[in-house]
């Protein structure tokens, strides 16, 4: 059965800017927080890697709590709908104190760190979680919502491109050589933009259809429910090895030009080359038609390998051409990727209905699960492996943690693409569409 098209492009756009809200602080997070907190906040870097360890462990939780609150939420704007307006608010605000760099001593400043960076990472769940889990209710056609979730992404990379590409040149033009200052108006300037985005997508979204008979159902059901979804499993995995991967490899980017290319100026121009991604998402639409979005999915994570392998071998041969060409193809395949999630998320929530379980909160909780997750191993394994390799903040490297720095930007990346096609090789999309499609006729 073909359903009509339910949104306008004012609601589409909405939905979109609201991933671009999130990563305007989310891309801080993921590539220059490790920096900020090394180089220009002072903790060491094994402190660094505890911090990011233990933040991620909260966030696993907060993942559950959040999509628990959203599936147990009863309010006339909906269910996913109002967090939009209660948190995004305190997002902001924790968003700047995480780069606030008060004179405490060493022990103040790490409380400081745990207490900020815990609480943007709760409040971060509480904002972004919802882009995802309101998907499935916005419209019943299955290619609108291929529409809205890569109208969502592609918002979203392009934020991406912005931060990675701007952000050490506004932290330059702000601070005036201090770097202190420079990333704090930074976050500001950013924070100010989420927050009116943020509540721009809750003032424009609808949620429009929901199974009110299993939209509240007990935890004990919604459990039965996950075990018996193959799908959720199977890209739930694939999800956390992508922010895995992803992880490692951005936040080693301006180690990796600052202490072996000799060049902070240098990461801005390789971060422009990540444009690319939005030349994969805008080809999800007709991929996926095409081919299907399982087939569109492995070939983005074929072209991202390959891309990666450029990027090694640039790497090797300390060729920097190669290693920008790498990027940009690597970026292409991110994007066919990245760009699926929130889609097949919505697929496998959709999927979960049919079983008489709308669960779409729990359900959606996957995706912050595995950026949680993965951000959380990545920043544990990076740091990590600066800390055991003798990494001193703003000194010369030794070969040993040369070494180490190579081996996360470009060859543990590449290892993670490889398992992660694995992986989704078990996702099962035919029965996934057959079930839905055979239900809702």
């Amino acid at each position: 059965m073909k359903h009509p098209w339910q949104t306008a492009w004012p609601e589409r756009i909405s939905y979109g800017l609201s991933d671009a809200a999130d990563n305007l602080v989310f891309q801080m997070m993921t590539t220059y927080l490790l920096f900020f907190y090394t180089d220009v906040y002072g903790l060491s870097a094994s402190a660094a890697a505890i911090l990011f360890i233990v933040a991620r462990l909260a966030d696993v939780v907060e993942s559950l709590i959040i999509g628990i609150m959203i599936d147990h939420t009863h309010s006339r704007f909906g269910k996913s709908r109002p967090f939009f307006l209660w948190y995004a608010l305190p997002y902001v605000i924790f968003a700047i104190l995480t780069f606030v760099t008060p004179n405490f001593s060493s022990n103040g400043k790490l409380i400081w760190a745990y207490v900020t960076y815990l609480g943007l990472g709760f409040f971060y769940t509480a904002v972004n979680l919802p882009i995802t889990s309101i998907l499935p209710t916005m419209s019943q056609n299955e290619q609108e919502l291929t529409l809205l979730g890569v109208i969502r992404q592609f918002f979203g990379s392009s934020v991406q491109i912005i931060v990675a590409v701007f952000t050490l040149p506004l932290v330059a033009f702000f601070g005036h050589g201090n770097q202190q200052h420079g990333f704090l108006f930074t976050i500001i300037l950013f924070g100010l933009i989420s927050l009116a985005l943020i509540w721009n997508t809750f003032f424009r979204v609808r949620e429009r259809f929901s199974q009110p008979e299993a939209a509240h159902q007990p935890l004990k059901e919604v459990w039965q429910m996950l075990k018996k979804n193959q799908p959720w499993f199977i890209i739930s995995i694939v999800i956390l090895l992508y922010w895995l991967t992803t992880a490692i490899k951005n936040q080693t980017t301006i180690y990796y030009f600052k202490y072996l290319q000799h060049s902070e100026k240098l990461v801005p121009l390789v971060n422009g080359f990540t444009f690319a991604a939005l030349i994969g998402v805008v080809l999800i639409v007709s991929a996926a038609k095409h081919i299907g979005k399982k087939k569109t999915m492995l070939t983005g994570i074929g072209i991202a390998t390959g891309g990666q392998l450029i990027l090694a071998i640039g790497a090797l041969t300390n060729q920097l051409p190669v290693i920008f060409a790498g990027t940009f193809i690597n970026s292409i395949g991110n994007g066919l990727i990245i760009g699926l999630v929130s889609i097949m998320i919505a697929d496998t929530i959709r999927y979960g209905m049919t079983m008489g379980i709308q669960a779409e909160g729990i359900l959606a909780s996957t995706d912050d699960f595995g950026v949680n997750v993965g951000l959380g191993l990545g920043g544990l394994i990076t740091a990590g492996l600066f800390h055991l390799s003798g990494y001193v903040a703003n000194q010369s490297q030794n070969v040993a943690t040369q070494h180490m720095i190579t081996l996360n930007y470009a060859w543990l990346p590449l290892g993670l693409y490889l398992v992660m096609f694995v992986v989704l090789l078990f996702y099962n999309e035919e029965k996934l569409l057959t079930t839905i499609n055979t239900v809702t006729k």
